[in-house]
């Protein structure tokens, strides 16, 4: 088919680098400027440590240092104190495990990957040093020596999986050349999670903050107060973060043509919010500097995520919003996620991927793959996964799972341990919960990677899951499409969508073309604009700024701002609007 724009929406209107403006007063420093500010701060024995996340570019930073601080004695912590990288893969070999895709959550911390003896004697080396000092790398800030002014450089995890792309190794590692996901698994199950409890003991020391996504060169300064303020700023008012796109096997044109992203031969996927992985953009004195979403997370949880869902959590956002395009594109893998309780035993995951479909296009022919066909032999369907996934005769997909016409709008839902996927020529927002690699492919239609190289299968995982009991007949019932009215205003009606009683996530949709009430009652909402061209987010008390919002545009309302409006604005006027919206099932206040 060929992929149109909706009625009334402007192709590109969707805002690809949407910003928090700082008010006036706060300063950022670029590129030459920015490693000035810090080259003014090294007076005499004054320690400088640039703390960085893994994937930084340390020879670059340590070019840009020795440029503006020639005398400074330079020491690459690293270098100086690391263990060796035979050491460190053996530490990490259980969490990672022999599998391509899937290891075990780490719990290891930064210090675990230093020798002590190396990083006392780096600080004896600090002590004697004749002159300023720079410690630098992942970890500079283990040192243990009086650090004058600490700088922590931040790196988003998708710009970190742009340069393993590249060829980047992970950190201390001579993996440069290898398949790009078990890259991804190692910093997914070990170094992020190491970096993010080394960053979050950090925040109360840091003097500044250094955005890290772009060249060392072009690098972008902020003071702490500065950074924090944003932080703050975000907390308390609507937001979105950085989307991000990537192609795959199966991608469309849907994104290409509505959203007008990039220059890919297809998209396949956005992560339109998934704080883990998105950044947060502030602009600060006319620069926009970017930031991990995840230091809004873990600096402000309560406010963002409410104090019963941060009860529930912890310090991680818990909904996840994205975008999984096949319009003119293929079929997703067939697919299961892992039940909660395999999901804990197996990965050490607190809570499993339990998702759903809601179609923002679909073509007439549409389908989405949901269940077992009535009466399906456990064996023979076995088997026959099997027998494909060696290369022999192909699964007959249809011969055993059950296919539902897709339509605009429809709802479909998949608790954990349900066979599913998309078809071809559908436009899905994905609303689900946060953990996004656990996909356990049983078939993918005979399909190579973008790599020339087979996608990974893991029945073994997939057979372990699979709800046999989940026919046909129990999605039609329970999954496809439970739409109920539960209230209903002037110029606006709501309607629960979902999810399913097994998962966690409460989603309500709105139809609109008059201003709706709306309320956090403390908890974190997160909305997507599934229908019309625009609308305005507005606090009835004038609390925040209004915040405007374009077609398929993902939107997070933290807990802490309580009641608003959204109405439609600008394009939208006159047209009927349409909002989904999520949220943490028996985390509001009333519930």
């Amino acid at each position: 088919m060929t992929t149109s724009v909706p009625a009334g929406v402007v192709p590109g209107a969707y805002d690809k680098p949407p910003a928090i403006e700082l008010p006036g007063g706060p300063r950022a420093w670029t590129g030459p400027d920015a490693w000035g500010r810090l080259a003014d701060l090294l007076g005499p024995g004054v320690v400088l440590a640039v703390d960085t996340y893994p994937g930084s570019d340390l020879e670059a930073l340590r070019r840009e240092l020795q440029a503006v601080a020639p005398r400074a004695s330079l020491i690459d912590v690293e270098e100086a104190a690391a263990r060796t990288t035979d050491e460190i893969d053996a530490l990490i070999a259980r969490d990672l495990t022999d599998d391509r895709v899937f290891g075990v959550l780490s719990h290891h911390t930064l210090d675990e990957f230093y020798d002590a003896d190396r990083l006392a004697a780096v600080a004896d080396e600090v002590e004697r040093a004749d002159g300023h000092v720079v410690l630098y790398g992942w970890g500079a800030a283990l040192v243990p020596v009086d650090v004058d002014v600490v700088v922590l450089a931040d790196l988003a995890r998708w710009e970190i999986q742009r340069r393993q792309r590249a060829g980047a190794p992970n950190w201390r590692a001579d993996n440069g050349d290898e398949d790009q996901l078990r890259k991804v698994k190692r910093g997914y199950f070990v170094e992020w999670r190491t970096a993010d409890r080394h960053k979050r003991a950090l925040f109360d020391r840091l003097d500044f903050v250094l955005d890290a996504n772009d060249s060392m060169a072009g690098a972008k300064l902020v003071e702490a107060r500065t950074f924090f303020a944003g932080l703050e700023i975000a907390s308390r008012r609507p937001f979105r973060v950085v989307p991000f796109f990537d192609p795959g096997v199966w991608g469309g044109q849907w994104m290409k043509t509505v959203l007008e992203v990039g220059d890919e031969s297809n998209y396949a996927w956005c992560f339109d919010c998934v704080p883990e992985e998105n950044s947060l953009l502030l602009s600060v004195d006319d620069t926009v500097v970017e930031l991990p979403a995840l230091d809004l997370v873990f600096r402000h949880p309560r406010e963002l995520l409410g104090a019963r869902t941060h009860a529930r959590f912890g310090a991680e956002f818990p909904i996840r919003f994205d975008f999984l395009d096949t319009m003119d594109g293929g079929n997703l893998s067939l697919q299961v996620h892992p039940l909660t309780d395999y999901m804990q035993d197996v990965f050490g995951m607190p809570y499993t991927q339990d998702e759903s479909y809601y179609l923002l296009d679909a073509a007439d022919d549409a389908v989405v793959y949901l269940g077992l066909r009535e009466g399906v032999d456990r064996g023979e369907m076995e088997s026959a996964l099997r027998t494909a996934a060696d290369g022999g005769e192909p699964f007959d997909a249809e011969r055993y799972v059950a296919a539902f016409p897709a339509a605009k709008h429809d709802h479909f839902l998949i608790p954990a341990g349900t066979v599913h996927c998309s078809g071809s020529d559908s436009m899905v927002l994905e609303i689900s919960a946060t953990p996004y690699i656990f996909t356990f492919k049983m078939w993918d239609w005979g399909r190579l990677g973008l790599d020339g190289v087979p996608r990974p299968v893991h029945l073994d995982h997939a057979l372990a899951n699979i709800q046999w009991d989940r026919d046909e007949r129990f999605a039609r019932d329970e999954l496809v499409d439970q739409v109920t009215e539960v209230a209903r205003g002037d110029g606006w009606v709501e309607e629960r969508t979902g999810l399913h009683e097994l998962e966690f996530i409460e989603v309500r949709r709105h139809w609109f073309d008059d201003v709706v009430p709306h309320d956090t009652r403390g908890t974190v909402n997160v909305l997507n604009l599934v229908e019309g061209a625009e609308a305005v987010v507005e606090s009835p008390t004038g609390a925040f700024e209004p915040f405007v919002v374009h077609y398929a545009e993902t939107f997070i309302v933290p807990a802490a701002v309580g009641p608003y409006t959204v109405r439609p604005y600008g394009r939208g006027v006159g047209q009927r609007l349409g909002t989904v919206k999520a949220s943490v099932r028996g985390t509001a206040r009333d519930e």
